[in-house]
């Protein structure tokens, strides 16, 4: 409800409980009508803001960066080379999957490397769903199927720590598909992102970077545009930014529901891929930096060679080098650093502010809490923050 003039400012408040919240200014506080076009530029939608401190951080990010797809003028401004891909319906597409026993049993399949099958008609590649992956993990878990489970079968089974540090481990899918059936890539990997979400979730927005599979739409793509395939260094690049805290609070003041559509996704501020190599931190560029972590992340398995390959992660023979160990300490550091990049990159430089962004991710601190004794990745990326301040891009925080 407002008093105020239509066109200029009124008053808003989302996620009331209680009449007398109306009084607070903090849970009901006066929005103007271009912070409705200046953050979702698009759809002209109102986004969900759940405090006056949250409406000011977001609409003050939406003025230093653009969204990743601006369709208010008569062309599209694309901030990446990128366009959305939904490669197979887990429903209408289901006449194409094939079960292990199938494979076997219909198919006269054999298995050869990296959980694929060759047979008189051709390979089939497992089929990814978005349960199988979680942020920079494309070995989060397999598939389990439960027939009792009439309504969802299909469960996820985490992966055990002794998996991950086993570079040949790989998931178990539900589902194989012929590799003529996929959508062809020329690249050696593809980029996902898990399309059920919730802003109350540990996290919103969960990207990973995996092999070239099969990828239900439970897992939409984000491939080359315009016939140009995404080589590894930018892709690296999208995945960060996709994967970034801050990234993920400006999601959850958009995420209505509990299904993360491209049209939310397009209208979400974003590092232009120029800024990457002008922002220096010390002799550094961002770009260095967040693509040597992401390697690290990702290629933690064999099966994500090709991938490093195109990293030119190789020794002096032009020999792909071997996977990163499985450390969930490190990661941990990777990823704070990380964070801490692209606070610099959003421009969000007050250490309070960093908190409190933090502080809106209560599952994680809770989880780290336990684990670490301490809200770890919240301290490891203040003290980043302020060694990349300092122009250190080299030093490895432990706490």
């Amino acid at each position: 409800a407002s008093s105020m003039p239509i066109g200029e400012t009124a008053n808003f408040a989302f996620h009331l409980h209680r009449v007398d919240q109306l009084e607070d200014p903090e849970r009901c506080f006066p929005l103007a009508t271009k912070s409705f076009s200046n953050v979702n530029p698009n759809t002209g939608t109102a986004p969900v803001f759940r405090s006056k401190r949250d409406a000011n951080l977001t609409t003050a990010i939406y003025t230093r960066l653009p969204v990743l797809n601006d369709w208010s003028s008569l062309q599209v401004h694309k901030q990446w080379p990128v366009k959305y891909c939904r490669m197979f319906d887990m429903t209408n597409d289901s006449n194409l999957f094939r079960t292990r026993e199938e494979l076997d049993e219909k198919e006269c399949a054999w298995s050869i490397d990296f959980n694929r099958y060759d047979s008189p008609i051709g390979e089939w590649w497992p089929l990814y769903e978005g349960k199988m992956v979680q942020a920079f993990d494309h070995r989060a878990a397999s598939i389990k199927v439960n027939v009792n489970n009439v309504h969802r079968p299909g469960q996820p089974e985490p992966s055990s720590l002794d998996q991950h540090t086993n570079t040949s481990w790989l998931p178990n899918p539900r589902f194989w598909v012929s590799a003529s059936k996929t959508v062809h890539v020329e690249t050696s990997f593809l980029l996902g992102f898990k399309h059920v979400t919730a802003a109350t979730n540990v996290r919103s927005m969960i990207a990973a970077l995996i092999p070239r599979v099969g990828a239900g739409n439970s897992l939409p793509l984000l491939i080359g545009d315009n016939s140009r395939p995404l080589c590894a260094k930018t892709a690296a690049l999208i995945v960060a930014n996709l994967n970034a805290l801050i990234l993920d609070f400006v999601l959850r003041q958009k995420v209505h529901g509990q299904n993360l559509n491209w049209y939310i996704v397009e209208q979400l501020p974003v590092v232009p891929l120029s800024q990457y190599e002008t922002t220096l931190f010390g002799s550094k560029t961002a770009s260095e930096i967040v693509q040597q972590i992401v390697l690290e992340l990702t290629y933690t398995a064999r099966d994500m060679a090709p991938f490093a390959r195109d990293m030119e992660y190789v020794n002096q023979k032009g020999e792909v080098l071997p996977p990163f160990r499985w450390d969930d300490h490190r990661r941990i550091r990777c990823r704070a650093k990380l964070d801490a990049v692209f606070f610099h990159l959003y421009g969000v430089t007050s250490r309070d502010e960093i908190r409190y962004i933090y502080s809106t991710f209560p599952i994680v601190e809770r989880e780290e809490s336990k684990l670490w004794g301490c809200y770890l990745s919240r301290d490891l990326c203040l003290a980043y923050f302020n060694a990349l301040a300092a122009g250190n891009s080299y030093v490895d925080i432990s706490i």
